[in-house]
């Protein structure tokens, strides 16, 4: 059995505003309240 952890990303400034920016164009775009979430994949001791 495959086991994934997926902490959240620890972004830099620069970086986070990008993703904020992005969060608003899609906001526009789709007239939605858009929330993006960034992880980082882990692998564990029992996944290849």
């Amino acid at each position: 059995m495959k086991i994934s952890s997926f902490p959240v990303a620890d972004l830099k400034e620069q970086t986070l505003k990008k993703v904020q920016e992005l969060e608003k164009r899609l906001r526009e775009e789709t007239g939605e309240e858009i929330v993006l979430i960034a992880y980082k994949h882990e692998k564990t001791s029992q996944e290849d």
